[in-house]
């Protein structure tokens, strides 16, 4: 069973970016193969997707499970995020975000196992830190194998994908967000 993910307000940023594409729950819920009564009750704050099924809404949506949740929490200008807060935290995935709100960068930690089962394209610069563990890294039609303490810099437009190759592992992507159009000097 996914847990939920933990985020009371992710239904309005849903119903904004839906809103925003003119697009009706009937046709979100036909691009991501979810119904539209539960379309309309996450939307609603009266429930709460898993990981997963914010991911299928993100990718019908033309944007990503991270940018939902930045858009569905307050900014702040000094926020700790402890080890033990399960604010926004999807056991299932287990991904934790360390960053809230959205800002310019976004940065989540994943543990565990995870696979490369899709691929992404990021506008602007990621970097992905191993505290634990291992990964391998396809970018560039090349694969990267990173172990404890090293780090990989994917600059914007970079298609990759990526998996960890030890169920220990422990990885920390931090990214500059989508929505900051960066300038070239």
């Amino acid at each position: 069973m996914e847990e939920a993910v933990n985020t009371p307000r992710v239904g309005a940023a849903v119903r904004r970016r839906r809103r925003a594409l003119d697009l009706t729950l009937a046709e979100v819920a036909r691009r991501s193969g979810l119904s539209s009564p539960f379309l309309s009750q996450i939307e609603n704050d009266r429930a709460r997707p898993s990981m997963r099924s914010l991911q299928r809404i993100a990718d019908a949506l033309g944007t990503t499970a991270v940018r939902l949740l930045a858009a569905s929490d307050e900014t702040r200008t000094v926020d700790v995020v402890r080890v033990g807060d399960d604010s926004g935290l999807d056991r299932e995935a287990r991904v934790r975000p360390v960053v809230r709100g959205r800002h310019q960068l976004h940065a989540l930690e994943f543990t565990g196992g995870h696979e490369a089962d899709r691929e992404f394209r990021h506008p602007n610069d990621e970097l992905m830190y191993v505290a634990d563990g291992s990964v391998e890294v396809e970018a560039d039609g090349r694969t990267h194998r990173l172990g404890r303490g090293d780090t990989l810099l994917l600059s914007g437009g970079v298609r990759h994908r990526w998996r960890t190759t030890d169920p220990a592992s422990r990885i920390l992507v931090v990214a500059i967000g989508d929505h900051v159009k960066i300038l070239e000097s």
